[in-house]
């Protein structure tokens, strides 16, 4: 009898989400698994990674780590803008097939994304900057210097190289998850994770 009674909220409750899903436009079908005649629902949840909670060796790392996820808050949603961003303009680029059209597409693109994110941006602090440049490099897998070489050329990448020296910053850096940004990693992976 228990048994059937499980069963039973089993469905209710899909039935409800799935009414809840209509009535909002958005339908997620269930793939369905036979285990000895019988079809069971099967969905795949999406892959979590644990991490244990930051060992704190002082009060100063503390205040460090707490600034950080304050800096990483910040910059996270334009890295991960910045990436989606790169993905379609690749994508894009690659049905484009004469040179000439790619930098007129190119010089579009350019305008678009100053447009959009220049005066946000323009608001970081120069700590901020720092942490976007190695949270692009995460999560596009190609550093600042490659992608303005790729983009606009070697000499535009070589000037935008020397302004970041100036203000103590370095374009080449690569993010080094188990490295000098294993903090950082940290704190993405707890905000993914909805616990911070």
């Amino acid at each position: 009898m228990k048994k059937w009674i499980v069963i039973l909220f089993f469905c209710g409750v899909i039935n409800a989400k799935a009414q809840l899903q209509l009535e909002h436009g958005e339908l997620n079908l269930l793939e369905g698994i036979v285990v000895d005649g019988d079809t069971i629902p099967h969905y795949n949840l999406p892959v979590v990674y644990v991490t244990p909670p930051w060992k704190f060796k002082s009060k100063r790392e503390v205040k460090r780590y707490s600034r950080l996820v304050f800096h990483v808050k910040k910059t996270l949603p334009y890295a991960r803008m910045a990436g989606k961003k790169i993905r379609e303009i690749n994508a894009h680029l690659e049905t484009i097939k004469s040179d000439k059209e790619k930098k007129i597409y190119l010089k579009q693109a350019e305008k678009e994304l100053f447009d959009e994110f220049e005066a946000p941006l323009r608001k970081l602090t120069f700590t901020q900057g720092r942490i976007l440049i190695n949270l692009i490099d995460r999560e596009t897998g190609d550093t600042g210097y490659n992608l303005i070489k790729e983009y606009k050329g070697g000499v535009s990448a070589f000037f935008w190289q020397s302004v970041a020296r100036v203000f103590g910053s370095n374009l080449k850096d690569e993010y080094d998850p188990e490295g000098d940004d294993k903090m950082i990693e940290n704190i993405v992976i707890r905000l993914d994770n909805g616990l911070l």
